[in-house]
C-alpha cells in the first residue's frame, strides 16, 4: 500500500494553504488528486501543477484508478497527499479496500445545493451522509483549515 501523508477534502484542490504548509508539515512529494471529472480537464490539470510546489508531482486520477494505484507497494521516500473535492470519493476508495486512518475536511464551497455546516465548509444532506458512513466504518474525520490549526472532531459537527 502506498504512503499516504495526507487525506484531505478540500474543493479548491492545490492552493496556499496546500502549498505553503500541508506540503511542508507532511513532506509530501506527490499529489494525487482523485476526481473522475478532472481527468479529462487538460486546462485544469496543467493550472493545478503549475499551482504546486517545485519538486512535487502532481497526477490527477478517476476513483478506480486511484484505487489500483494506492494499491501498489510504496516507493522508497514517497510521501503521498490525497486531495479530493468530496467525501464520495474517499468513501468509494475505502470500499474499494483503501485504509484511511484519518481524513483531513478543509474547505467545501456554498452551493444552492448546500448549506453550512462548520466555519469554511458547506455540505448537501448526502455530503453529510457520506461523511457519518465514512466516519461509521472507523475512521477519523476532523476538520482543519491548517496544520497549525487545533483540529476538530467531525462528528461533534454532526
Amino acid at each position: 500500500m502506498k504512503n499516504m501523508v495526507l487525506i484531505r477534502i478540500d474543493d479548491r484542490l492545490i492552493h496556499g494553504q496546500v502549498v505553503t504548509q500541508w506540503i511542508k508539515d507532511t513532506a509530501g512529494n506527490r499529489i494525487l488528486i482523485v476526481d473522475d471529472k478532472l481527468v479529462n480537464d487538460r486546462l485544469m490539470q496543467r493550472i493545478l501543477k503549475a499551482a504546486a510546489p517545485p519538486g512535487v508531482k502532481v497526477e490527477v486520477m478517476t476513483v478506480a484508478d486511484a484505487g489500483e494505484e494506492l494499491k501498489k507497494d510504496p516507493l522508497p521516500g514517497e510521501n503521498i497527499v490525497i486531495l479530493v473535492k468530496i467525501p464520495q470519493v474517499l468513501e468509494a476508495l475505502i470500499d474499494d479496500g483503501i485504509p484511511m486512518k484519518k481524513i483531513v475536511l478543509g474547505g467545501m464551497g456554498l452551493t444552492p445545493a448546500r448549506k453550512k455546516f462548520n466555519r469554511n465548509v458547506a455540505a448537501s444532506e448526502e455530503e453529510v451522509a457520506c461523511m457519518k458512513r465514512i466516519v461509521a466504518k472507523g475512521v477519523t474525520m476532523e476538520y482543519q483549515l491548517v496544520p497549525a490549526e487545533r483540529a476538530t472532531n467531525v462528528e461533534k459537527l454532526f
